[in-house]
């Protein structure tokens, strides 16, 4: 599933406490989805990584009862409190057992009760959290556990699958630059490359282009900036990346094209008109949308589209200009 499927359908399993795991490649987002849902539904959010953990960190630690002469269990504090304030816990959330298949199988069996029967030992999840975990794939070729039978059957199983609209959408909204953004249109199947058999050091992925995203945002030597990219997303992809930018250096500006929408250059090759595209949704406003619509209207239809559902997410309002309405019934065909 994508990103923004998983975003609206999980809600449903959350409310009806039915425990989930998410299955993805490393560096794909299933994090950010979670921390996602768990903002949209106003939960408190609880983010374990039972790979760092032991058995005894679930459990919780020894105690001496004197009075009653036994020993009991303190449970952890990354796990919501039973009470506060002497009442029980009336707090909602979602506690997210990340990493659960690369914990060691003991930890796993630590986490069975938590998953299976909402407790483990003397410790009760509060009523109003759910359980949602996460883990790579076997095939990724990640130091994973198989999970035993009878805790898989329990979880509803999902595939997190990379999306490059949903990424780009999520782009937007965390200011990657615009460069990177047209980069990703242009060459999407470089927002996720991992080949397990050559098991990389540096590949391509989601969360690896965010940290290059700070990387060109800093404007370093020429020499150095490569070296950077190459080593968070690998040689082949930092190369094309660079190559490029370079191209969108010699674009027009925006501000000429709403100077003279008719008569500016077009470019003409497919890498340049995405840059030129992205660049223009993201300055394109009610007060501007028919002078850029003049210069768009001169691009193939496939950027037409692309630039108008862009600008239509940058500002909604543009839904109303006569120059979205006029282009929409002549592009009718290429909406369905």
């Amino acid at each position: 599933m994508k990103p923004s499927s998983i975003r609206a359908a999980l809600p449903n399993l959350i409310r009806k406490q039915r425990p989930v795991f998410l299955w993805g490649a490393p560096g794909v987002g299933k994090s950010d989805v979670i921390a996602l849902i768990a903002k949209d539904m106003n939960l408190e959010l609880r983010d374990v990584r039972l790979s760092l953990l032991d058995p005894v960190d679930l459990k919780g630690f020894p105690v001496i009862n004197a009075t009653a002469s036994q020993m009991s269990w303190l449970p952890p504090d990354f796990l919501p409190a039973m009470k506060v304030k002497n009442k029980p816990n009336t707090s909602k959330g979602l506690l997210f057992l990340d990493e659960m298949n690369t914990a060691a199988p003991a930890v796993q069996a630590a986490g069975y009760q938590l998953v299976l029967n909402r407790r483990i030992g003397e410790y009760v999840l509060p009523d109003g959290w759910s359980v949602v975990a996460a883990g790579n794939r076997t095939s990724d070729r990640s130091v994973v556990h198989t999970m035993p039978a009878a805790l898989a059957n329990r979880f509803v199983h999902l595939d997190f699958d990379v999306n490059a609209s949903d990424w780009d959408i999520w782009a937007k909204d965390n200011n990657m630059h615009l460069d990177l953004r047209a980069f990703m249109r242009f060459r999407s199947n470089l927002l996720h490359n991992f080949d397990p058999k050559e098991n990389p050091r540096a590949f391509p992925s989601p969360r690896s282009w965010a940290f290059v995203n700070d990387i060109y945002k800093n404007n370093m030597a020429p020499d150095d900036e490569f070296e950077l990219i190459k080593g968070t997303v690998g040689e082949g992809a930092a190369t094309e990346f660079l190559a490029f930018t370079r191209i969108v250096k010699d674009l027009p500006t925006v501000d000429q094209v709403l100077l003279d929408p008719k008569h500016t250059k077009v470019p003409t090759e497919p890498s340049a008109q995405y840059a030129m595209v992205t660049a223009l949704e993201a300055k394109s406003t009610p007060g501007n949308f028919q002078r850029v619509m003049e210069y768009i209207e001169r691009f193939a239809m496939e950027f037409q589209v692309v630039y108008v559902r862009g600008a239509l997410r940058h500002d909604s309002k543009i839904s109303g200009n006569k120059a979205y309405v006029d282009w929409g019934i002549k592009s009718e065909a290429y909406l369905a």
